[in-house]
Parts: structure tokens; C-alpha cells; sequence
């Protein structure tokens, strides 16, 4: 595999979404936008009634936003754009009328701890370490911190968002909340999200899209949240100390 991609595969009223990048599974806009789309467009089909959401490749489950994007910020009104594509893809889960299950293989970074915080439930492999490492280049995790902060507390978001440097462990993750359940390698993590979405498929769709509702219950006002604090990134990147950071990227 060598070319981004969203792809879709519906299998027993299943819609497994598989997004991939070369660059550890890094995302840049036009992915992050199809795969907001793609997200939207399965909550509307009427032939699929559980969510997968997963990634290619057997390593990295997500790298974050693209550094190469990134580098090439040079105003905040384009800042703001570039942070909005994982708030958009978070709102999409978020306002998506059935359940997504998380399928995280390996590492996360950044966005990507936000995308498996924004499933309804959410499997891991023993690989599966998190870290978000937006201080580190003078930003924060703006965008997906109340994703975050919704499944895993505000104690157990901060610490990691300070601590940018650590990749925390899977079980660490399921200690607090982010991960149900943790397995031994992808083989046996494909088999239970298999098993789990399928299982869910026997239940009543419209009890699954209410008990969504409840579980989103707060989260109203996203929209505009998320805006904000991608505006907020956007102007913050453009730092001097940012800047500097990044032509170590280069």
C-alpha cells in the first residue's frame, strides 16, 4: 500500500471504514474530509447499522494531522482550516445516529487519540499506546481535547497532554476509560470487533440511536466548540517557537 485512501466494505449490516496513509496513517485535509463524509454517509444508510471505524496497514493506527500541512501554515485563516479537519471528523461521529466501534491496532498520536476517544466503543491490541504530543510544538490539543476529556476524565487528559513526551500503554488507556477492551494481537482484536458489531446488528436500531443521543448528551454546542479551538491552534502555530520547532521536520 503506497496511496492514501477512505474505503468503505458492508458486511451483515456492517460498514467497516478503513482509512490509510503511508505516512504512519498521518491524515491531511482531503482524508480527513473524505472520511467525514464517509462517516456521514453510512449514518444515513439504511442497509448498515453498526459503525467500524479502523485503518490500514498493521503498526500505527493513526499519526495525527500531516506535519506536512502542517509546516506549511503561514496564516490563521488556513491554521483554522487545517485544525478543523479533525474537528470535523469527530462532529461526524458525534452527530452520527449509530453506534462506531474503535478498531486501534497499534500507536496513536494527536488526532488520533481524538478519533478513538469520538467511538462508541472502542478495541485495542496490547500495541495500542497513546500520546498526544501537541505541546511539544507549541500547541495544544484544543481540538480533540473535549473528545477526550468526554470518555477519559479531565485528570487523565491533562496528564497526558503535559506529559508530552510518554506514550501511555494500552491498559493504561483501558484504566481510564478510552479502551473496553485490550487483545493480544490484531488477530484476535479483528475477530472481537467482528463479533461485537455483528451482535450489536440483533438490536433494535432505533433503542442504539437513542441510547446515542444519551451518550452525547452536552455536546450540543460542538459545532462552535470545536471552531473555536481550531482557530485557537491556528493562530498558535504560527509562533515564533512554533516555527522553530518545525524546520525540525523539514
Amino acid at each position: 500500500m503506497s496511496d492514501p485512501y477512505v474505503k468503505q466494505t458492508i458486511e451483515k449490516e456492517v460498514a467497516y471504514i478503513e482509512f490509510f496513509h503511508p505516512a504512519h496513517n498521518s491524515l491531511p485535509g482531503n482524508i480527513l474530509a473524505e472520511l467525514a463524509q464517509t462517516i456521514t454517509d453510512a449514518g444515513q444508510n439504511n442497509l448498515v447499522k453498526v459503525i467500524v471505524l479502523k485503518s490500514g496497514g498493521d503498526r500505527t493506527f493513526c499519526a495525527g494531522a500531516s506535519f506536512n500541512e502542517l509546516i506549511n501554515i503561514n496564516d490563521e485563516a488556513t491554521g483554522k482550516v487545517f485544525f478543523s479537519g479533525f474537528a470535523n471528523v469527530i462532529n461526524a461521529m458525534r452527530k452520527c445516529p449509530k453506534f462506531i466501534i474503535g478498531r486501534i491496532q497499534g500507536k496513536t498520536v494527536g488526532g488520533g487519540v481524538g478519533l478513538a476517544a469520538s467511538t462508541d466503543y472502542c478495541m485495542a491490541t496490547k500495541f495500542a499506546a497513546i500520546k498526544l504530543s501537541e505541546l511539544n510544538i507549541g500547541i495544544g490539543p484544543f481540538v480533540v481535547g473535549p473528545a477526550i476529556e468526554r470518555k477519559m476524565g479531565l485528570s487523565a487528559m491533562s496528564q497526558i497532554a503535559i506529559d508530552a513526551n510518554t506514550f501511555y500503554p494500552a491498559e493504561w488507556a483501558k484504566q481510564k476509560g478510552l479502551f473496553t477492551q485490550v487483545y493480544e494481537n490484531t488477530e484476535e482484536l479483528d475477530v472481537a470487533v467482528k463479533a461485537t458489531a455483528e451482535h450489536l446488528c440483533a438490536y433494535n436500531t432505533e433503542a442504539m440511536t437513542e441510547m446515542k443521543k444519551v451518550f452525547w448528551k452536552g455536546t450540543d454546542d460542538w459545532d462552535s466548540l470545536l471552531s473555536e479551538r481550531a482557530k485557537t491552534s491556528g493562530r498558535l502555530v504560527l509562533s515564533d517557537f512554533t516555527k522553530e520547532k518545525l524546520k525540525g521536520f523539514k
